[in-house]
C-alpha cells in the first residue's frame, strides 16, 4: 500500500508566508502524522515566477494551442533556459529556509524509498500552482513519489464506484485546430489497447452535452485551443465557437454521477479548467500549466498513453512522461514543467483494467474408498502442523480479516476518554509529564461530576513538580481512581511502581500480550504479581475500572479457579496454550482471552473523547461524565504509545485499555458474546468434514467449470459461515486449517486419479 502526503499552504508571497500542514499516512486511511511548519515571504521569487512564464516564455512564440490570434514572437530560447534556471535556484533556495527545513527533514523520516508516494499540494494561490515543484529534492530522493495540486475545498463523499469493465470508454473532443495538428492526438488515442473511443470534431455545444447526458464516460480528453481567463478557462471548439465549463456544469456534474473519473485537457493554460472541474467534483484531471507548443502536446499525450495503459498508475505514467519531455527542452524550454495532475482529495486515482485470471486447471474423478483414507491422513496432517504452529500466522491474519468485515457498533457511552494532546502540553508551558497538581485538578474536576471510575493510564511511581502528596493523599481517599503500574519483564528491569501508599489492589496493571506479529488480540485480566515486584496488584486496569462500575449494577467478579472467573453470569475461561490460534512459546501464566474489540471502521473511535483543555475550560456536560468510566491518557503523537489492531491500524494504549474495559462491560450489560473456540474434539471432526467435502467435489466434477465453481462455493460458504459464527455467538471456527484440508485433499484425490496410481495400487 502506498503512502498519501497532503501539504496545504495558507498564505501569500509578499507579507504573511505561508503556513504549512502536512499529512502523511497509508492510502485509504487516516493520516497517521499531522505536522506544521512555515515557509517565509517571497516577493523575489514571485516575482521572477511572473516574469518568467508571462514575459520570459510566452515570448518564444512557439506554435502553441493558444488561440491562435494571441500570439506574439519577440523571445530567445537561451534566455528562456537562463529564466529557468534563475527561477529552480529561488525555488530551491525557499524550500530550503530555516523554518520549512525541520518540516521537511521529519517528513523525509516517515516515507520510504520503496513506496508510491502521491503528493497533493492543495492551495487557492495560483503563484503557487505555477511553481516547478517536480524540481523538489523530494522528487529527487523517491523515485515513485510524484504530486498533483488538489482544491483547498472539496466535498467529502463517497468515491466514485467503478465497475469492473473490459473497456476504458473514451470521449474525446478534438476542438479548434487552426495552426497545430489535432489529427496526431486522434492517432494515439485510436492505438489504446481495451479503448472504447468516440470522437467529436470541432463539434457544437449541443453535441457535448449531449453525450455528457446520453452516455457513460471513464475519461473526457480534450485537445485544441485554450486558455485561462481570470479565474476561468475557455475552450475553443471550431472556428466561431468557444465556452468555459461553466456553461455545461450540469452536463459534467451528470458525467461524474455516471462514473467520469478522469479529464485530460491537451491543451494551453489549462490552471482555469482545472479549477473549475475541480469545483464540479471530477475527480482527477490532468492539464498544462502554461502554454503548450503543439509538438510538446503530441508527445506527452504519446508517453502518458503509453505507460498508463501498460498498467502503470496515474501519477507514475504521469511522471514518466514528464520526464522523458526533458529530452525536448533543447528545443522547447520547461516543456518537463506543463503538464500537472490536479486531484480531487475525496477521490482515488484512476487506474486501467486488468485482464481477467485464467481458469482453474481439471482435475479428474477418484474413488469414495481412497477419499476416506485421505481425507483421515490429511486431517491428522493438519491438525499436526497446526498444534506445531505452521498455520498460525495465516489463522491470525485470517482472524483480522473477519473481525475487519464485522457491521459498526458505534461507540460505547459507558465511556469516556480524556487525552492529553500535544496542544494541552504546550498550553501548559511544556508541561511534560504532568505535574501532580495538574493530575490533581483534574480528578477533582472530574469527580466534581461523579463518575464510577477514574482509570489513570499515566504513571506516577515518583513525584512530578509540586502537589505529590496531595495527590497520593486524594488517591487513597478515593478508591475509585485506579492508577496505573507495570510489573517486572525481565531481571534487568524493576518495572514502573503505583503511587506509594496505596492499598495494593487499588492500582491495575497495564501489561499488554502482544503477538509474534506485533499485533494485540488478546486480552491478560489478571495474573498473580512476581514476588520481586513493586507493582502488587493481581488485576489489570480493564478489570479493575469495570468491576467498579458494575459494583453500581450490584454485579460482582467472582474466582471460581485460577482458569475460570466469572462476571455476574459470563464466564471468563482462560485460553489454552497448546491449541487453537496459540501454543507452546505464548504460554504466560495468568487468565487471558480473547480481546472482542468494538467494531468500528476506526478502532480508536470505542468511545467519545476530550482533551484535558476541554475538561479545564468546562467545555464537557456534567451528563458526559456522571456515572461513567473516566480514562485518562496521553495522546501526544510524540510520546509512543502505540499499539497494532487487527483492523492494520494502530491506536493509543488509552484506546486499547478502552475496548478491554468495554469488552468486559458488554459481556456483562448487553450479552455481547465474548471469543471462544471450540473443544479439541469438535475441531478434529470440522477439519474432516471439509476434508471430505474436498474429496467429494473432487469425485463428482470432472469438467473445470463446476469444479472450480463448486469447490469456490464451499470456501466461500465456509468462511461465511464462520464470519455468522464470530459474529452472533463470538465462535472461531478453524477457517483456515478447514480450507487446507479441504484443497489437499481434493488436490491429492485429483492428482492420483490422474496417475493412475494410488499408495502404489494401480487403479
Amino acid at each position: 500500500m502506498g503512502k498519501l502526503v497532503i501539504l496545504k499552504l495558507d498564505g501569500d508571497f509578499l507579507q504573511r508566508g505561508f503556513w504549512v500542514s502536512v499529512e502523511i499516512g497509508s492510502e485509504g486511511k487516516l493520516p497517521e502524522v499531522e505536522m506544521t511548519g512555515y515557509l517565509p515571504p517571497a516577493p523575489e521569487l514571485a516575482a521572477h515566477l511572473q516574469h518568467h512564464w508571462h514575459d520570459t516564455y510566452r515570448s518564444l512564440g512557439a506554435p502553441y494551442r493558444l488561440e491562435p490570434r494571441k500570439i506574439t514572437i519577440v523571445g530567445s530560447i537561451n534566455e528562456c533556459k537562463e529564466s529557468a534556471r534563475e527561477l529552480e535556484e529561488l525555488f530551491r533556495t525557499w524550500l530550503d529556509s530555516q523554518y520549512f527545513r525541520p518540516l521537511y527533514q521529519r517528513l523525509l523520516a516517515k516515507l520510504n524509498r520503496d513506496e508510491k508516494i502521491r503528493v497533493l499540494i492543495r492551495t487557492k494561490d495560483q503563484k503557487l500552482q505555477k511553481l516547478p515543484w517536480h524540481l523538489w529534492e523530494l522528487f529527487e530522493l523517491y523515485p515513485q513519489a510524484e504530486f498533483a495540486l488538489s482544491s483547498t475545498r472539496f466535498i467529502c463523499q463517497s468515491p466514485t464506484k467503478v465497475n469492473a469493465k473490459t473497456k476504458v470508454r473514451i470521449l474525446a473532443i478534438l476542438g479548434h485546430s487552426q495552426g497545430i495538428n489535432i489529427a496526431q492526438d486522434r492517432q494515439l488515442l485510436e492505438k489504446l489497447p481495451h479503448a472504447e473511443i468516440v470522437f467529436l470534431v470541432e463539434p457544437q455545444q449541443h453535441q457535448i452535452n449531449d453525450q455528457l447526458w446520453e452516455q457513460s464516460w471513464d475519461i473526457i480528453f480534450f485537445a485544441g485551443h485554450s486558455e485561462t481567463e481570470g479565474e476561468k478557462g475557455r475552450i475553443y471548439l471550431n472556428q466561431t465557437d468557444s465556452l468555459t465549463l461553466d456553461e455545461l456544469a450540469f452536463a459534467f456534474k451528470k458525467a461524474v454521477q455516471k462514473g467520469l473519473q478522469l479529464a485530460i485537457f491537451n491543451s494551453c493554460d489549462g490552471l482555469g479548467l482545472a479549477k473549475q472541474l475541480g469545483d464540479l467534483q471530477i475527480p482527477q484531471m490532468i492539464v498544462m500549466r502554461e502554454l503548450i507548443p503543439d509538438k510538446i502536446a503530441h508527445e506527452f499525450l504519446k508517453y502518458f498513453l503509453t505507460a498508463f495503459a501498460s498498467g502503470k498508475s496515474c501519477y507514475l505514467a504521469a511522471r514518466e512522461a514528464r520526464e522523458r519531455l526533458q529530452g525536448w527542452e533543447h528545443k522547447f524550454p520547461c516543456a518537463s514543467w506543463l503538464p500537472v495532475i490536479y486531484q480531487n482529495l475525496a477521490q482515488e486515482p484512476l487506474k486501467w483494467p486488468e485482464e481477467l485470471l485464467p481458469w482453474w486447471k481439471r482435475l479428474q474423478t477418484i474413488k469414495l474408498k481412497k477419499l476416506l483414507l485421505t481425507s483421515i491422513a490429511v486431517t491428522s496432517l493438519v491438525i499436526g502442523a497446526r498444534s506445531l504452529g505452521f498455520l498460525q500466522l495465516a489463522e491470525l491474519k485470517t482472524f483480522d480479516q473477519l473481525m475487519q468485515l464485522r457491521p459498526e457498533e458505534g461507540v460505547d457511552d459507558r465511556l469516556l476518554l480524556v487525552g492529553v494532546t500535544q496542544k494541552d502540553i504546550k498550553n501548559l508551558r511544556h508541561e511534560y509529564p504532568l505535574q501532580d497538581k495538574t493530575l490533581l485538578q483534574l480528578l477533582q474536576k472530574l469527580d466534581q461530576h461523579q463518575p464510577r471510575a477514574i482509570g489513570l493510564d499515566i504513571y506516577r511511581d515518583h513525584p512530578e513538580g509540586k502537589g505529590h502528596e496531595d495527590l497520593v493523599n486524594y488517591l487513597k481517599e478515593n478508591d475509585h481512581v485506579v492508577p496505573v503500574c507495570v510489573y517486572p519483564f525481565d531481571e534487568h528491569n524493576d518495572g514502573i511502581a503505583p503511587p506509594p501508599g496505596l492499598p495494593a489492589q487499588q492500582p491495575g496493571f497495564a501489561e499488554v500480550l502482544i503477538d509474534p506479529d506485533g499485533t494485540t488480540r488478546r486480552h491478560l485480566l489478571a495474573m498473580e504479581a512476581p514476588a520481586a515486584s513493586d507493582c502488587k496488584t493481581n488485576y489489570s486496569l480493564s478489570l479493575q475500572l469495570a468491576r467498579h462500575y458494575l459494583q453500581a449494577e450490584n454485579i460482582s467478579l467472582e474466582c471460581i479457579s485460577e482458569s475460570y472467573w466469572q462476571f455476574g453470569s459470563v464466564p471468563l475461561k482462560q485460553l489454552p496454550a497448546h491449541r487453537w490460534y496459540y501454543h507452546r512459546q505464548l504460554r504466560i501464566p495468568g487468565l487471558q482471552i480473547m480481546l472482542n474489540y468494538r467494531s468500528n471502521k476506526y478502532p480508536q473511535q470505542v468511545a467519545e473523547q476530550v482533551t484535558l483543555n476541554d475538561i479545564f475550560t468546562d467545555r464537557v456536560k456534567a451528563d458526559f461524565i456522571k456515572d461513567k468510566i473516566i480514562l485518562i491518557g496521553m495522546t501526544d503523537p510524540t510520546i509512543k504509545d502505540d499499539f497494532t489492531t487487527p483492523y492494520n491500524q494502530e491506536i493509543r494504549g488509552l484506546q486499547l485499555h478502552a475496548q478491554m474495559v468495554s469488552q468486559l462491560l458488554s459481556a456483562v450489560e448487553d450479552q455481547r458474546p465474548l471469543l471462544w473456540f471450540l473443544p479439541f474434539w469438535s475441531d478434529i471432526l470440522w477439519l474432516w468434514f471439509f476434508s471430505l467435502v474436498g474429496g467429494i467435489i473432487s469425485y463428482r466434477f470432472q469438467s473445470p467449470f463446476p469444479l472450480g465453481l463448486a469447490a469456490g462455493v464451499s470456501i466461500i460458504s465456509n468462511g461465511g459461515f464462520c464470519w455468522i459464527c464470530l459474529l452472533t455467538t463470538g465462535c472461531l471456527l478453524p477457517l483456515v486449517p478447514s480450507i487446507v484440508t479441504l484443497v489437499t485433499t481434493g488436490g491429492i484425490l485429483a492428482v492420483c486419479k490422474s496417475t493412475n496410481h494410488y499408495l502404489g495400487f494401480a487403479e
